[in-house]
């Protein structure tokens, strides 16, 4: 069963970041584009530094930085400096960046036709296991890095 496990997951993987579901911009500009928006939406307004992000991403601190100064230079992030501690860098999604707004809505199309022939109950059951085992795998490398 594990190499079966191992095996669909490698080619849900390949499929999804093959280019077919993240194609107008790299893979992790996509994902922090991703962190921001959804904060974004539900309105937080704590800001987000490039510390916050490389623990949500698990990238590490010099991809991020690297990440960052590209999406600046693109003008799909804006950064401020924090008033109280010059040393903190505040990271936001630039309003006027396109080219997240028409990856995310490639992205909700291929999700929403993958919803539409599972169907709601099968989408649900998706998001669960989905869910689980994200947390799982979570807690699992945590613990192989304690």
């Amino acid at each position: 069963m594990n190499e079966e496990l191992l095996e669909a997951w490698l080619r849900l993987s390949t499929i999804l970041c093959n280019g077919r579901i993240v194609s107008e911009m790299p893979y992790n500009e996509a994902l922090i584009c991703n962190i921001l928006y959804r904060r974004q939406l539900r309105g937080e307004n704590q800001k987000l530094t490039a510390t916050d992000l490389c623990r949500q991403t698990k990238m590490l601190k010099s991809q991020m930085n690297r990440t960052l100064q590209s999406m600046e230079e693109k003008n799909i992030i804006t950064k401020q400096r924090s008033h109280l501690d010059k040393r903190q860098i505040f990271i936001t999604l630039n309003p006027k960046a396109e080219s997240f707004r028409i990856q995310h809505r490639k992205s909700l199309q291929l999700i929403d036709a993958l919803s539409k022939k599972a169907g709601p109950e099968k989408s649900r059951e998706a998001i669960s296991l989905f869910t689980l085992i994200a947390d799982m795998a979570e807690k699992i490398m945590e613990e192989n890095n304690d």
